[in-house]
């Protein structure tokens, strides 16, 4: 019986002793394996979980890049297109007008009525100034006007009874503007009044008297 209960019994550090299959109470030496494999499975689970987000970043990366590269490609092309197509609209509004000179043309070719020729003439500009309009072109005011050197150009100094000093006089080159801002400055001339100066210089003599 002795013998029996001897061998159900194992050998124990210190000289205790414990039956197989009996957990070893906490504290014990063989409790660290069990804590040590959850603190490695914890980690591992927050290691998978690391590289599944590094992962997804790392194709969000790949996916910004890429579009990225297409948006320029894309603004390369579409200012390439612009630049090469951007009149499409008045060039196409500007043809009826070509077909409508050929048939003025050829008119006045085969006959000699010019009144009808001058009045096609100015129909054709008419168009002509009405398809620059639809495009924002507008031609600038300057008859009456004072000189603007913004919009004007002066040609000449001239001078004239009619016209007050630094007012246009007459127009060489019509000017424009397109949707606001200058195309073109109208070429003009402007008066000098023939009696701005000799006033300036009797008023001087007087004041010296």
């Amino acid at each position: 019986m002795v013998a029996k209960v001897k061998k159900d019994t194992v050998e124990i550090g210190g000289g205790l002793s414990r039956k197989d299959g009996e957990r070893p109470a906490e504290g014990e030496p063989g409790t660290e394996i069990p804590a040590k494999k959850d603190q490695a499975d914890e980690l591992m689970a927050k290691l998978q979980e690391a590289e599944q987000k590094a992962a997804a970043n790392y194709d969000k990366y790949v996916r910004a890049v890429a579009e990225l590269d297409n948006y320029r490609k894309r603004a390369v092309r579409e200012k390439s297109d612009a630049i090469q197509y951007g009149n499409e609209n008045l060039l196409r509004d500007i043809l009826p007008l070509v077909d409508g000179m050929d048939r003025a043309l050829e008119h006045a070719c085969n006959s000699g009525d010019f009144d009808a020729f001058r009045k096609g003439l100015k129909l054709l500009q008419e168009q002509l100034l009405g398809c620059l309009a639809k495009h924002g072109v507008e031609k600038i005011d300057t008859a009456g006007k004072d000189f603007d050197p913004h919009v004007h150009e002066a040609m000449m100094q001239v001078e004239s009874d009619g016209h007050s000093d630094n007012q246009v006089v007459g127009e060489f080159e019509k000017g424009y503007l397109l949707n606001g801002r200058l195309l073109r400055p109208a070429k003009v001339s402007v008066c000098r009044s023939p009696f701005s100066g000799g006033g300036r210089q009797d008023s001087c003599e007087e004041g010296e008297n």
